[in-house]
């Protein structure tokens, strides 16, 4: 998600989350090699754009890149879409050819006209997804719409079966009040706040999943093993909640994922509302249980042509406040998600500083530089496998992915300077890349956002989005083992 709405760094240092060790997290132990370890902290270096001979990354020593579909100057897909920016999550699927085809989101807020053509979900509203076929080296083939008339398309996260599902980070719609940029809902014809599933290649349904929840999505995962959907809420100004989707019948069998399951909250065990928002010991872990959402599709009474007397706060967390009334746990801006091994490793933004006193729309909430915690989905258990000692070391870590070696790389989503981060399974943290970008006029653009980071399926190409008004895409390629990734 993008920190626009954020006008001031807050917080003080936490600790550090330590190594993990033993129990149903093996996939995450320490690594024992004095050599692996030497690799962790690679010198980042200017590297030319092979699209054009520009340096807008510095990486390491022997890796190379290419940016494609740069909005700083108009782009037209093949179907005539006039691509929009704000490239936010991204999933990446192979195609038997060996190119990767990439569905994209793109996080446009406020009502207007949809882009791309077909029949958008709202005739008023502006987010959606492309899809793009590119070579393993950013050489794009073929761009289309796949997606169009949804709102704040944030995350998502990618689908064993060959989709993306892609997550709506907004309550907006015509029965409700206007959002934090005080643009009208009046002219929005639908709900917002959902899931959608967009297939590889394909075109959406453009039929929201509204049992998965109507709340500020931020990304999903699946455990193919129980056929169940995890799901995080950015709830920006508020705490914010762990979720989980049960279908009413595995997506593996049917091929899609159905509407009409049911929608839970994650609590823990013995301890109500518990705010792991705030700092927390090193390694804490806790015992996980799950209630209920009764109404997770809520609709809010309005009259047409008029603004909606539910403001946005209140939709905001609607939702959420039928979990915390059961115990369910606090979280601090929950944003990228993905699925390993029978974990689910998702990061908390601003977690892990001085406990919040209540809610905080100027800066968000929590105090700290980020968190990111591990849910173990056979053992019930979550434990927190990382927390920022300070901005220096990662701050307000967002999007994030798995390698075919099982280290996470982390997009920062600061104000300042940008990195990709690795997260090692003994805990080490490292850099990959730092976002240098000018604009066409020479204006610095280092601030702008990672978002979107997904490994090509056969683990050679790192694609990952800048996520801004005038966004573009890398395809990043390299030797991963030397850098630990």
């Amino acid at each position: 998600m993008s920190i626009e709405r954020r006008t001031f760094l807050k917080g003080s240092a936490a600790v550090a989350g330590g190594v993990l060790a033993g129990g149903p997290f093996q996939g995450f132990v320490a690594q024992q090699a004095t050599a692996a370890s030497a690799v962790r902290s690679p010198v980042l270096q200017a590297i030319p754009d092979l699209r054009d001979g520009k340096v807008r990354l510095h990486l390491p020593q022997g890796f190379a890149y290419r940016s494609f579909h740069d909005t700083e100057f108009p782009v037209v897909l093949n179907d005539g879409t006039n691509l929009p920016g704000r490239h936010d999550g991204m999933g990446a699927f192979m195609r038997r050819n060996g190119n990767v085809v990439l569905v994209r989101n793109h996080e446009l807020n406020n009502p207007g006209a949809p882009f791309g053509p077909g029949t958008p979900y709202d005739s008023m509203a502006q987010g959606g997804t492309t899809t793009i076929e590119v070579t393993r080296f950013g050489q794009v083939i073929e761009a289309f719409t796949s997606l169009n008339g949804t709102m704040m398309n944030c995350s998502g996260g990618i689908m064993p079966w060959g989709s993306w599902v892609t997550c709506e980070e907004t309550v907006n719609g015509p029965d409700v009040g206007p959002d934090f940029t005080g643009a009208s809902n009046v002219p929005l014809t639908k709900p917002h706040g959902f899931v959608f599933e967009v297939p590889a290649r394909g075109q959406s349904a453009r039929q929201p999943i509204t049992h998965a929840g109507r709340f500020a999505h931020e990304a999903v995962s699946f455990d193919p093993k129980d056929g169940i959907l995890y799901l995080t809420e950015d709830n920006f100004a508020f705490p914010s909640g762990f979720y989980r989707y049960l279908p009413p019948t595995n997506p593996l069998k049917t091929g899609r994922l159905l509407d009409g399951g049911r929608l839970q909250m994650l609590a823990v065990k013995g301890r109500p509302n518990v705010n792991l928002a705030a700092e927390q010991p090193q390694r804490a872990t806790y015992d996980v249980t799950w209630v209920d959402i009764d109404d997770p599709a809520p609709s809010f009474p309005y009259t047409p042509g008029q603004t909606a007397p539910t403001t946005n706060d209140q939709a905001l967390v609607y939702v959420g406040d039928q979990g915390r009334a059961q115990g369910a746990a606090y979280f601090s801006r929950l944003e990228g998600q993905v699925y390993d091994n029978n974990v689910v490793y998702f990061t908390s933004t601003q977690g892990g500083g001085p406990a919040e006193t209540g809610p905080d729309s100027v800066g968000g909430y929590g105090n700290g530089f980020g968190q990111v915690w591990a849910y173990h989905t056979r053992a019930r258990k979550l434990q927190l496998i990382y927390q920022s000692p300070n901005r220096a070391t990662l701050d307000f870590p967002d999007n994030v992915t798995t390698s075919k070696r099982g280290t996470l790389v982390l997009c920062e989503d600061n104000t300042e300077d940008n990195y990709l981060r690795g997260l090692s399974r003994g805990g080490q943290l490292w850099d990959i890349a730092l976002n240098r970008l000018t604009s066409s006029t020479g204006a610095d653009r280092s601030g702008d956002e990672f978002a979107g980071s997904t490994f090509s399926p056969d683990g050679h190409t790192l694609f990952v989005n800048i996520q801004a008004s005038r966004g573009m895409t890398f395809a990043i390629w390299g030797p991963w083992h030397r850098i630990g990734v």
